[in-house]
């Protein structure tokens, strides 16, 4: 397993070396979307001045551009475990595509049928579930949170997964949290009485490697956004259910898949850099010449994680040694494999608002509120006020954590 050069790596990513005031800028913020690095800011701006125009044409600037989307397939096909490329929708966000391929679900549902989602979830992987549902006059029932451990309670897959089950759809990791969720055990579950399964990947991307295959599901979403790339959606899904659900698309578009959930013209320049952005992830795994994409993946998600197993372990010890702190989630360092280094904090006497605010001030970039994981807040009776929400990726460094203890330290200074 290749070492993690994060000095090189921080060297790639002209974002970093922003200052605020005095101080170098700490980006946290990475669970609402990371930095990029030049190589996806270099490939946006060549499909403007190479390959601008729209697919389909007798000419080298539209055929470039169809090459172009072709390889992307290809490269977040290898990215998503997934063995045939013309089943990568692209679209503008995991949320749109959710609720566009929800829409078709839905169409298939009825009185007497049920949804399960989850209470660790973000609201983009359970309201388009909610409301496909109340149209189709089916009952929604929820895998509860255990606020104790910060995971789910999956006790209770035999009461609420059944026969009547139609749907599935879980996070892979939470976006609030950290959590990673045990997609194979509850895709299994739901496969075992006929259900089928949807798996948010929008969190879990950037941390770990992902696998269709492994994790069991019958559709994955993730957004290039979170993995160092730029704003782009992505659906993976089964090629038969692609095939058959019911899309809400123009007539021309209607009868090719993927074609016919990719509505309108596409944000090609960031699908340009979505291809880069894969490549980037590649470039920190084995780079033996004739290692093929998806091997180089592997190994870098490898490194990748290792790496952040090491800052999850410091910024939970060093955030729980911090007065008048409450570190929520996965805590005890032996089930680190279970999260990933999105720390969710409170204090006793500071609202998350007035940290996010005091942190900023120095340069320390992090969220408060609930992020859109509303159910989280609510199970961890945290609203209104929600947490505090702290992001490493892997060009975050320990002296950066530094940085954000000493900082939270002098809140009462």
């Amino acid at each position: 397993m290749p070492n993690l050069d994060v000095s090189a790596i921080r060297n790639q990513f002209p974002s970093l070396s922003r200052r605020v005031g005095d101080s170098p800028a700490c980006f946290f913020d990475g669970p609402a979307g990371s930095q990029v690095p030049q190589s996806v800011i270099d490939a946006v701006a060549e499909y403007y001045t190479t390959m601008n125009a729209n697919g389909g044409g007798a000419f080298a600037t539209s055929r470039e551009n169809d090459a172009m989307l072709g390889r992307a397939r290809a490269a977040v096909a290898a990215l998503l475990g997934a063995d045939d490329p013309t089943n990568i929708v692209f679209g503008p966000n995991m949320t749109t595509l959710a609720f566009q391929l929800a829409r078709g679900l839905g169409k298939e549902w009825s009185a007497g049928d049920e949804i399960v989602v989850t209470r660790i979830d973000h609201d983009a992987n359970v309201w388009p579930w909610v409301r496909a549902a109340e149209d189709a006059g089916a009952t929604v029932r929820y895998i509860p949170l255990d606020p104790a451990s910060g995971t789910l309670d999956l006790a209770t897959l035999d009461d609420i997964v059944t026969e009547r089950t139609k749907l599935v759809a879980i996070g892979a990791a939470s976006n609030a949290l950290g959590t990673i969720n045990p997609v194979r055990t509850v895709a299994d579950h739901a496969h075992a009485v006929g259900a089928e399964v949807f798996v948010d990947a929008v969190h879990y991307a950037p941390h770990a490697r992902i696998d269709v295959g492994a994790l069991g599901c019958d559709y994955l979403a993730c957004s290039a956004y979170k993995f160092f790339g730029p704003h782009v959606g992505i659906l993976w899904g089964r090629r038969d259910r692609l095939d058959g659900l019911d899309s809400y698309q123009v007539r021309p578009a209607a009868d090719s898949v993927p074609g016919r959930w990719m509505t309108g013209t596409q944000n090609l320049e960031g699908i340009n850099g979505t291809l880069a952005a894969v490549e980037y992830l590649a470039s920190l795994g084995d780079q033996s010449p004739d290692a093929p994409l998806a091997t180089r993946l592997d190994s870098a998600f490898a490194t990748i994680a290792a790496y952040e197993r090491t800052l999850s372990a410091k910024l939970v010890a060093d955030l729980q040694a911090v007065e008048g702190v409450t570190v929520w989630g996965v805590t005890d360092p032996e089930h680190f494999d279970q999260r990933v280094p999105t720390i969710a904090i409170t204090h006793e006497r500071h609202t998350p608002q007035a940290i996010a605010e005091r942190l900023g001030e120095r340069g320390i970039f992090v969220w408060s509120g609930h992020f859109y994981a509303l159910e989280v807040t609510a199970a961890l009776d945290l609203d209104p006020h929600g947490v505090v929400r702290i992001g490493a990726l892997h060009y975050n460094t320990p002296a950066e954590i530094d940085r954000l203890v000493d900082a939270l330290r002098a809140l009462d200074a």
